[in-house]
């Protein structure tokens, strides 16, 4: 599946090192589920918290499980196959919110997750700036394969200053939810 090029190039090796290091840690927290809650809850609690990491972190890192390797065999710019990943978990969410409310309640991260969907107005502002923090993180990415080495990515270095930009807000942002979240659950109301 791997050619030389992508064990020889110093940005091509460190993508092949992200995407294995993802996908070795799903892999485990989809085992550890497995045995916690069964083959069938343990897959669909993974998918959920898969697209929380997908809609909730301006992060590619969920979304790389699928756009690296589409890269590989289909060519298409991860760029584009990201709204595919986007399209994926939205539905999964909209399955697993109307239907199947309960699973929300299985871990702290689909807690927190399902608290940020029941609330649009304002928490949703989480699921956009991670949108733009993941497609500046994606278009960084389809650079990485296309350049040979560090010194070569253009695009990074002009637009570097941005992502951090939206890291930064997106960090105050989970910690402001996270702190309304707890003050929720423990029946705290700081209204005046």
């Amino acid at each position: 599946m791997l050619n030389n090029i992508y064990l020889k190039h110093e940005t091509k090796k460190q993508i092949v090192f992200k995407f294995l290091l993802v996908l070795g840690l799903v892999s485990l927290y989809f085992l550890f589920l497995i045995f916690r809650y069964g083959a069938k809850d343990g897959f669909l609690i993974t998918t959920i918290t898969w697209s929380f990491f997908v809609l909730c972190t301006p992060i590619a890192d969920a979304g790389f499980l699928l756009d690296f390797p589409m890269r590989l065999i289909t060519k298409i710019r991860m760029l584009y196959s990201e709204i595919l990943v986007w399209i994926i978990a939205i539905l999964i969410n909209l399955y697993a919110f109307f239907f199947l409310p309960s699973v929300y309640q299985k871990t702290f991260i689909l807690k927190v997750f399902h608290f940020i969907l029941e609330k649009p107005v304002p928490f949703w502002i989480i699921i956009v700036i991670s949108a733009i923090g993941t497609f500046l993180s994606v278009y960084f990415g389809d650079e990485l394969i296309d350049v040979v080495s560090h010194k070569e990515r253009e695009k990074h270095q002009k637009h570097k200053s941005k992502y951090r930009f939206f890291i930064f807000v997106f960090l105050i942002l989970i910690t402001i939810i996270l702190y309304k979240f707890i003050l929720d659950k423990l029946g705290i109301n700081l209204s005046i």
